[in-house]
């Protein structure tokens, strides 16, 4: 079975407690199970890792090398400057689906700018949690 990995960056385990108005109530960890039950309908297994440090999150981007197919990043606002981010992207060599659950381009002009989409296969945003779901229907055909 071909394994994914799900990375989740900073305020994102805050999913249904901050900006209900954007991210909606639902919580993360409901929208985590859900990440997982998909995936697995869909013949993945599928991991969920999210940290609030870029660190964290740099190291798991270089254990997917060895250890998942494809992996669907929502890097937060990493996403917008954290070169560090797109600079381990580019390192491994396994398909990267970009996801934001919000429409970072209907958003404040800071949000419009992905600095890690040239690295990523591709980028799905403004469909909230389904925008997840959406990614990996797009990884079955990059792995």
């Amino acid at each position: 079975m071909k394994k994914i990995l799900v990375l989740l960056g900073p305020n994102l385990n805050m999913v249904g407690v901050r900006e209900k108005g954007i991210y909606g109530a639902e919580t993360a960890e409901s929208i985590e199970l859900q990440i997982k039950q998909y995936a697995e309908s869909k013949g993945f297994s599928a991991d969920v890792f999210q940290s609030n440090h870029e660190g964290d999150l740099i190291d798991k981007i270089h254990d997917s090398r060895e250890n998942y197919n494809g992996v669907i990043i929502n890097a937060g606002a990493l996403t917008h400057y954290s070169y560090a981010l797109r600079d381990a992207i580019a390192c491994v060599k396994i398909p990267f689906v970009e996801v934001h659950m919000s429409n970072i381009h209907a958003r404040e002009e800071f949000r419009h700018t992905s600095v890690i989409a040239p690295v990523c296969a591709g980028q799905i945003a403004g469909f909230g949690k389904n925008s997840y779901f959406l990614a990996i229907e797009a990884l079955k055909d990059l792995m």
